[in-house]
C-alpha cells in the first residue's frame, strides 16, 4: 500500500494524541496529519501545528497564536471529505458528536474515548449498519489496548468466540485492604504501576472502573452478551486479551505494555509494520505470567459499569458522568477514593433510566448526573428530576 493516509487527531494534546503523533513521526512515509484538535494546552497544541502544518485545527478555547489553517469544529474535521481515518483522542462525552459526524460521512474512526460507546453503544452501531448498508465504509478501529488484542484475536475467523477475556492490571491498589483504600492519595492513585495515562483512566485503572467500562465497549463493538465477558486481574500486562472459541481454543494477544502498539495497529490496518521506536518483548526477563479472580467486594465500581451496561438505557450515560465529575472532586482533594464508587451508586440509584433513548435523551441524563454529583458533596444534596420523554418533545429542560 503506497497511498499516504490522512489523518485528524480530535486530542491531539492529550496523552493518547501525543503518542499517535509519535507514531506518525516514526512512519511518516505513510502519514500526513491535515487535522488537529486540542484542549486548553494552546501552547502545545501550538507547538503540533507548527510542526505538522495541518489545513484545519481546533481548540476548546480561544487560540492566542496565528496560523494560516482553517479553524473548524470538531464535528466538521472529523467528517471533511480529504479525512482518511480519524483518531478520537478525547475524553467524555466531547468524543461523541465528532464520532458520529465521521461515521455519517463514511469516514474510518480509531477510537480511544471509553465514553462514545458507553454512553451511546446503540445508536453508534446502528449508524454504522446504515452507512455500510449505504455502501459506505463506516468503521470502528479501537485503541484500547484490550479491545485492540480482541479484535485482534477475532482477525480471520468466521465464527463468534464462545466467551473473550479481559484483563485488568489490577491497579496500584488491588491487594490494598478497605482500610488501606479509604486512605489512598491521588499521588499515589496517579501512579500506575505499568502504564502511563492521562490522570482521568489512570483513576478509572486504580477503581478498576476501567474495566466495566471496557466490558460495555466489547459488548457493542464486537456484540458480545455481557455474559460472554470475563474479567481477570494479570499483573504483569503482557496478555492484553484473550478470546476463546466454541472448540476450546483460545487466541491471546501479547505485547510489551506500551500505547503505541494499538495506535499504530489501528492506524496502519490492515498492515503491520515495523516501527523501531516500540519496545519488544525480552522473554528471557519474563518469569511467569499470572492470572487473578476479580474480587468485586473492594472494588464496587466494576460492578457498578457490569451491571449500569446490562440494564442499557441511559444508564451507562449516568455512569460515566458521575463517574468523570467524582473523579474531578478526588482529584481536588474534596472527596476520598473510595467515595468515588458511593457517589457513582447513589447517583445511578436516584436515576430514572429511559430504555432506547435518543441522543438527545441521552445528554440530559449525562447533564443531570453531572449536576446531581456536584451537589452531594455539599450540605443540602438534591435531586434534578429527569425530564420525561414528552417534556423533551416540548423542549421542556
Amino acid at each position: 500500500m503506497d497511498s499516504i493516509k490522512k489523518i485528524a487527531i480530535l486530542g491531539s494534546t492529550g496523552s493518547i494524541g501525543q503518542q499517535a503523533l509519535g507514531v506518525i513521526c516514526a512512519l511518516s512515509a505513510r502519514f500526513r496529519v491535515i487535522g488537529l484538535a486540542g484542549g486548553k494546552n494552546l501552547k502545545l497544541l501550538e507547538k503540533q501545528i507548527a510542526k505538522f502544518q495541518p489545513e484545519m485545527f481546533y481548540s476548546s478555547v480561544e487560540p492566542d497564536f496565528t496560523y494560516r489553517g482553517e479553524f473548524l469544529s470538531m464535528e466538521q474535521i472529523a467528517s471533511h471529505p480529504d479525512v482518511d481515518l480519524v483518531i478520537i483522542a478525547t475524553s467524555g462525552k466531547a468524543g461523541l458528536y465528532p464520532t458520529l459526524a465521521a461515521l455519517k460521512a463514511g469516514k474510518t474512526v480509531a477510537l480511544a474515548n471509553k465514553e462514545v460507546l458507553v454512553m451511546a453503544g446503540e445508536i453508534i452501531t446502528n449508524v454504522i449498519a446504515n452507512e455500510v448498508k449505504q455502501s459506505y465504509q463506516a468503521q470502528i478501529l479501537p485503541i484500547d489496548s484490550e479491545l485492540s488484542a480482541i479484535w485482534q484475536c477475532l482477525q480471520g475467523e468466521e465464527n463468534k468466540p464462545k466467551r473473550i477475556f479481559l484483563t485488568a492490571s489490577g491497579g496500584p491498589f488491588y491487594h490494598y485492604s478497605q482500610p488501606e483504600l479509604r486512605k489512598v492519595t491521588v499521588e499515589q492513585a496517579l501512579h500506575h504501576p505499568t502504564w502511563k495515562m492521562g490522570s482521568k483512566i489512570t483513576i478509572d485503572s486504580a477503581t478498576l472502573m476501567n474495566k466495566g467500562l471496557e466490558a460495555i465497549e466489547a459488548h457493542w463493538l464486537f456484540a458480545i452478551p455481557f455474559e460472554s465477558i470475563e474479567i481477570l486481574i494479570h499483573p504483569q500486562s503482557i496478555i492484553h486479551s484473550m478470546v476463546e472459541f466454541m472448540d476450546g481454543s483460545i487466541k491471546a494477544q501479547l505485547s510489551f505494555p506500551d500505547m503505541r502498539l494499538p495506535i499504530q495497529y489501528a492506524l496502519c490496518y490492515p498492515e503491520r509494520l515495523l516501527n523501531s521506536e516500540l519496545p519488544r518483548l525480552n522473554w528471557s526477563k519474563i518469569k511467569s505470567l499470572n492470572f487473578e479472580p476479580v474480587e468485586q467486594n473492594r472494588f464496587p465500581c466494576l460492578k457498578l459499569a457490569l451491571d449500569a451496561g446490562k440494564q442499557g438505557g441511559t444508564y451507562p450515560a449516568v455512569l460515566c458522568a458521575a463517574d468523570e465529575v467524582a473523579i474531578g472532586l478526588f482529584l481536588n482533594k474534596r472527596i476520598s477514593f473510595t467515595d468515588i464508587a458511593r457517589i457513582v451508586q447513589e447517583t445511578l440509584e436516584q436515576h430514572r433510566g429511559i430504555a432506547q433513548p435518543s441522543l438527545e435523551e441521552i445528554l440530559v441524563a449525562d447533564a443531570w448526573a453531572r449536576e446531581y454529583v456536584e451537589c452531594l458533596p455539599l450540605c443540602h444534596p438534591h435531586l434534578i428530576p429527569l425530564p420525561s420523554r414528552e417534556r423533551l418533545a416540548e423542549g421542556g429542560q
